[in-house]
């Protein structure tokens, strides 16, 4: 069994060298391949992922030219993922890679093929941060149930597990966070088996580097709506 790790990569150079390491140790026993995609950096990222991908020419690491969005990175790195089992994980630190056996865990064990992990079901350590973050998270993850029929905690989770035949069978439009939305919705329709798992958060600040705003907010209510009609 194969593990793709996609990693969509944007102005991280604080943290990628350590995500990436805390990749490679998480599940020895698992062969990885790690798929690095950068939505053209502008703070020494990119220069730091080149160095990377010489000293570890195995390992995929691709550019965007200009700056697409989360969405379209994780398009570039779902087409080039080659593993049975495909993971999305963020490239700062606010996600555990040592939570990966148990993201995998409903796959491996032939009941899922799709993991979304959850923020709010009292697993690990979860960092106190924005309250409005917390209740829009809600607001949208509520919304999109409604919408799908499903009884997500966490929608807007970074840490999302695919078989390989599902993603296989989708094509993604969104370019930006709408993504989270759209692939929800997506494997939804399509009567995919959905577990979810508890995970840490350790969610940081703006002054340290978050991206997300209320404009993305707005942006998946529009999707909500959107992609529960248009597949």
């Amino acid at each position: 069994m194969k593990l793709s790790v996609v990693i969509p990569v944007y102005n991280e150079s604080t943290t990628i060298r350590d995500i990436v390491k805390l990749v490679m140790e998480s599940n020895p026993q698992i062969e990885k391949e790690l798929i690095l995609v950068d939505d053209c950096s502008k703070d020494g990222t990119r220069n730091i992922l080149k160095e990377m991908s010489v000293e570890h020419p195995e390992w995929r690491v691709l550019f965007h030219e200009r700056n697409r969005g989360k969405g379209a990175a994780l398009r570039t790195g779902f087409a080039a993922a080659t593993g049975d089992i495909i993971i999305i994980q963020d490239a700062d630190m606010e996600y555990d890679p040592k939570e990966y056996p148990i993201l995998l865990g409903p796959i491996l064990e032939g009941r899922a093929d799709v993991v979304f992990g959850s923020r709010f079901l009292g697993g690990g350590s979860h960092r106190v941060c924005y309250f409005w973050h917390y209740m829009g998270n809600k607001l949208l993850t509520t919304l999109s149930n409604m919408a799908t029929n499903l009884n997500l905690t966490d929608m807007e989770v970074c840490y999302k597990v695919f078989r390989r035949e599902v993603l296989q069978g989708l094509v993604i439009q969104e370019e930006r966070f709408g993504f989270e939305v759209e692939i929800t919705a997506k494997v939804a329709h399509e009567k995919w088996r959905i577990y979810e798992v508890p995970i840490s958060y350790y969610g940081r600040s703006y002054e340290e580097g978050k991206k997300i705003t209320w404009r993305d907010g707005f942006r998946a209510l529009w999707c909500i709506l959107k992609y529960r009609f248009v597949r």
